[in-house]
């Protein structure tokens, strides 16, 4: 019998060398810090595996990928054994596996007895002890069958139950099976042991127990290969990266408002040979330095870099002169990344920048090659191509036995770190050079040129030229304005070698010589390959501008040549969704070109050119170049041409065709056209909201399926829309579609359910289809346009009390409040409006914020933020989290008082409401009324009485109300006339301003009175 089983298993799985892993190796792996395992634990998972700081003995086990993963093949297991292996899934373990659960006794139903706080299975061992035993929150299980029946109860929540679980057993196996299997040094005798028993029989069950104990061992292959394929794919640090890292950030270090830090220094001055300054005996723990940090807004941070990653270690132990070496937090990918969690203000800085640091690229043998000289960074020559964005980088002239010494040796991709910025005054002085080989290259291509002006180096520097001008001029203007300029900041890249590379990023430098330098026919046949790639992805956005094709692409589209616009224009309009590519574009004067196109008679390429600016143009700068170049007047006119001409009607109908290309067209021109409300109107009143909810069904054509959800998006912004819609089952189908597809049809599905949760009914049936929980795990996604609409359907599902008890327990609220820390004002700003309403409704709401571990300080931080949008959105997660007194203590603490009278001087309507209502509910704690008055709030919030928003008048008036509990504020309201405004406010009809406008009024005259009094007798 025991052949039997045998020959149906790996003859791998069963060899007794110590080499293989058992279950509890691989358990032990992930629990344990690299210095605690011994010679059996696997030292791939062991560097893999992420631990809290309390990871060293009794600690928690993090939710990384890699232990992600490894943790849903075991739940897998575990959960299909009963039905896979039905005979050994009702052996009874040989003590009970234990740990606290999450689970309540309301989870347990059918085949359990529920008596109070205890839940018994009704099944029963042969001596009548329950097989699962549930005491307050103690669970006790005691064969696989209850283990997998627990696994499918848990639901959502079984990732937890099952880290519980490893966390509190730690050699399962023991457990399971008994003692003697468990993992010991040396040779692996439990085999052996089996064997025996099954010589002996003196155990009816040894066989299944061989069994059990042999599918363990099939699981611990498929774990150890799982996590090899992980850890195979980690970066990790060197002595190298770090000191570069280091200098770097050095260089933008100083007291400076708009440096990143105040300073960075090593704790130790000498080098070891191999590049590190930790001490030898730490150097065996992977450790590679230690640096003290002072950011601006925090206090000084000590941290270990390691080849692992950066943390927090426990500091500078000053009577020792040494360090505490014990890790204190997570571990980072880089110093940057570190920071990044960890001061606002270095978020803040680093987004003004506008520097790329560049490692050394790769080129096809004829690419064009220019060197880069910034002596005040590296003191050393970088090469890369030929990028002509001025944002990003000035190009130089390298000296000549350079050029000679990088022509002969193969270079790497471009790798660009969007970090810490240079002026254009510290920037070296722009010059090209262009090799011989480029410019045959570039004549080719002079062939397809208007007025013979081809993709020559002449053309290159001509809209270089241009570009600078505009860069300069715009930075100029950017620089007076108090918003912020850019949409979003995209996720920086970190690459730091080719093996990151995929094969499309070399597929498009291939082609990138035949775009370059071919006739016409070579070039379009060159683009439509190009198109073949998947343009959305963004290596393949990076791509295209890394290796140069991002000119050679504008250029393009000043040609004679139709099907090499048209072309280019179908490359740009997809790759332009990327905020590095926009500005890119914008950089190289793409955009005036673009607005020339709207005057061609071809209407295909009108069209094309239309979305890409309408793409490009989502910042400022951007705005400002269509608007300066007359694109303003060409655009509105084909919204307006479409919807005067009777086009809407057309559209409609053909959303019906049976042609799904035309059905994407029609679907993606009423997504761009019902941004205006007439045109919204128009498609209700042609009946075209039925066949754009039909066409959700058709969810195989994605990008019709993302033109499709865009138009619904943008139809919903209209109230009479959202009910057509209610009555079609849009909703449904919406979170129906909320997996397992593309970002580009995500941000579009989530902002349609944004929309419509503003109908009560909507958010309802939101949750009754299970939407909620997908929604919340889009929170941990990191596409800003994503984010932004996601935030913004979570916070309207959280205005139904029962939508937000089920937030609360996914932990959705946690983390909403961790994107505050996200670089994107726009991220920033919708989070913190979604956080209001969580908090407005969540059950102990008081008691949910405090939990978040330095979430009070994160919030009160941006406060000292330049977006307004951000600003109003935090003064009004303020004004919620003031409602309780211990938390309006604890932001009292953190200096929210003088922040927030430091916005007092704005003229924006909607930052003065919720600025207003943020002070009046600060007011209730200690001397807080005082502190704003000698903080110069005051006399400003009197000019907010002259706002045309009754908003504004409601809010401010009961603002002044509390100030004027403090005799020195009265005389402040006083002396700037607020008494006469008020009067006016005493007889509105809306009675909370009345109340308030009379209550101050009352406050200052009972001053007047106690003066006179005191004065006279």
């Amino acid at each position: 019998m025991i052949l039997e089983v045998l020959s149906n298993l790996n003859e791998s799985m069963i060899l007794s060398e110590s080499s293989v892993w058992s279950f509890s190796d691989c358990v032990y792996s992930l629990r344990c810090p690299l210095s605690i395992q011994g010679k059996t634990m696997g030292a791939a998972l062991a560097r893999a595996a992420q631990w809290t700081a309390a990871g060293y003995g009794t600690g928690t086990l993090q939710i990384t990928p890699l232990n992600e993963a490894l943790l849903n093949q075991i739940i897998k297991f575990a959960e299909d054994f009963s039905t896979r292996h039905p005979q050994e899934a009702v052996v009874v373990f040989k003590e009970p596996l234990e740990w606290k659960t999450q689970l309540g006794c309301s989870a347990f139903g059918e085949g359990y007895e529920i008596d109070g706080a205890t839940v018994k299975s009704e099944a029963k061992d042969e001596d009548g002890q329950p097989l699962l035993l549930l005491t307050a929150s103690n669970l006790r299980v005691r064969n696989f069958d209850q283990l997998s029946r627990l696994l499918q109860i848990a639901m959502e929540k079984k990732l937890k139950e099952a880290q519980a679980c490893l966390e509190a057993n730690r050699d399962p196996i023991v457990k399971i099976l008994g003692p003697e299997y468990g993992t010991v040094e040396g040779e692996d005798k439990s085999m052996l042991h089996l064997l025996e028993k099954v010589k002996q029989g003196d155990d009816p069950e040894t066989e299944k127990k061989m069994k059990i104990f042999i599918l363990l061992h099939q699981l611990d292959m498929q774990l150890l290969n799982s996590s090899l394929k992980h850890i195979s794919q980690d970066i990790r640090l060197s002595p190298a990266a770090v000191n570069n890292e280091v200098n770097l950030l050095k260089n933008f270090s100083g007291k400076g408002e708009d440096t990143v830090l105040e300073s960075l220094e090593y704790t130790s001055d000498y080098t070891f040979s191999n590049g590190c300054r930790a001490p030898p005996w730490r150097q065996v723990h992977g450790e590679i330095c230690y640096l003290i940090i002072k950011p601006h807004d925090t206090d000084p941070l000590c941290i270990t870099c390691s080849t692992a990653g950066v943390f927090l270690n426990g500091g500078e132990l000053k009577s020792k002169g040494d360090i505490d070496y014990e890790r204190k937090s997570d571990i980072y990918k880089d110093i940057v990344t570190f920071l990044r969690e960890r001061s606002p203000r270095f978020v803040e800085n680093m987004a003004k920048q506008q520097y790329t640091f560049f490692k050394e690229p790769t080129y096809e043998k004829n690419y064009q090659r220019v060197e880069v000289v910034d002596a005040k960074v590296s003191g050393q020559s970088q090469n890369h191509y030929d990028y002509t964005e001025k944002s990003v980088h000035e190009k130089v002239k390298s000296s000549a036995a350079k050029s000679k010494s990088t022509d002969k040796k193969k270079l790497e991709p471009s790798m660009k770190w969007k970090n810490i910025g240079l002026s254009a005054a510290r920037s070296a002085k722009a010059a090209k050079n262009v090799n011989e080989e480029q410019r045959r290259s570039s004549s080719m291509s002079t062939k397809i040129k208007k007025k013979a002006t081809g993709i020559s180096s002449e053309s290159v520097k001509m809209q270089s030229s241009l570009k600078c001008k505009i860069s300069d001029k715009s930075e100029e203007v950017s620089e007076s304005s108090s918003e912020t300029e850019e949409d979003e900041e995209q996720p920086v890249r970190h690459q730091e070698g080719n093996t990151d590379l995929p094969s499309e990023y070399w597929g498009i430098q291939k082609l990138a010589k035949y775009l370059k330098g071919g006739n016409p026919t070579a070039t379009v046949i060159a683009l439509c390959s190009m198109r073949d790639f998947n343009l959305a992805q963004e290596t393949c956005q990076l791509a295209i501008r890394d290796v140069g094709c991002l000119e050679v692409l504008i250029n393009l589209l000043d040609t004679e040549e139709i099907k090499c616009q048209i072309g280019s224009l179908k490359i740009l309009k997809e790759i332009s969704q990327n905020t590095l590519i926009r500005h890119a574009i914008a950089d190289l004067g793409g955009l005036e070109i673009m607005v020339k196109i709207l005057d061609s008679p071809d209407k295909d390429l009108k069209c094309l050119a239309a979305e890409t600016i309408a793409n490009v143009a989502r910042f400022k700068r951007a705005r400002r170049t269509v608007r300066l170049h007359g694109g303003i007047k060409r655009l509105p006119s084909y919204r307006l041409a479409i919807r005067t001409e009777g086009m809407i009607e057309n559209l409609v109908n053909n959303l019906s065709s049976e042609h799904e290309e035309l059905q994407m067209h029609c679907a993606s021109a009423i997504f761009k056209c019902a941004e205006d409300k007439e045109t919204r109107d128009l498609v209700r009143l042609h009946g075209g909201l039925q066949p754009l909810s039909v066409l959700l069904g058709n969810s195989e054509n994605k990008q019709l399926l993302a033109a499709v959800t865009g138009a619904i998006w943008k139809c919903a912004i209209s109230g009479e829309n959202v009910s057509k819609f209610h009555d079609y089952k849009v909703v449904e189908a919406l979170v129906g579609l909320l997996t397992d597809q593309p970002e580009e049809v995500l941000i579009n599905i989530v902002g349609a359910l944004g929309e419509c949760c503003q109908e009560p009914i909507n958010r309802a049936i939101i949750r009754q289809c299970g939407g909620i929980p997908p929604l919340v795990k889009l929170l941990t996604g990191t596409n800003q346009a994503l984010l932004v609409n996601v935030t913004k359907a979570v916070g309207a599902c959280a205005t139904e009390p029962e939508n937000m008890m089920i937030i609360d327990r996914l932990d959705g609220v946690r983390l909403l409040w961790s994107l505050l820390k996200n670089p994107n004002p726009d991220v920033q700003a919708s989070a913190a409006w979604a956080i209001c309403p969580c908090i407005e409704n969540a059950k102990d709401a008081g008691e949910m914020v405090r939990s978040f571990v330095g979430g009070l300080e994160l919030i009160v931080n941006l406060l000292k933020s330049k977006n307004k949008e951000v600003l109003a959105s935090v003064c009004a997660a303020i004004t919620n989290i003031a409602k309780d007194e211990e938390n309006l203590a604890v932001i009292t603490d953190h200096g929210v008082v003088p922040l927030l009278s430091n916005l007092a001087n704005t003229n924006n309507d909607k930052l003065r409401r919720h600025l207003a209502e943020a002070i009046s509910h600060c007011c209730m704690w200690g001397s807080n009324r005082v502190t704003f008055g000698e903080s110069k709030a005051v006399a400003p919030l009197v000019r907010y009485l002259k706002s045309n928003d009754p908003l504004v008048h409601r809010a401010t008036a009961q603002a002044l109300y509390q100030l004027s509990e403090d005799p020195s504020n009265c005389i402040t309201m006083h002396e700037n006339g607020v008494v006469k405004l008020l009067l006016t406010m005493v007889g509105s009809t809306d009675e909370t301003l009345q109340e308030a406008a009379a209550g101050c009024i009352a406050n200052i005259r009972r001053l007047a009175l106690a003066t006179e009094k005191a004065k006279y007798g």
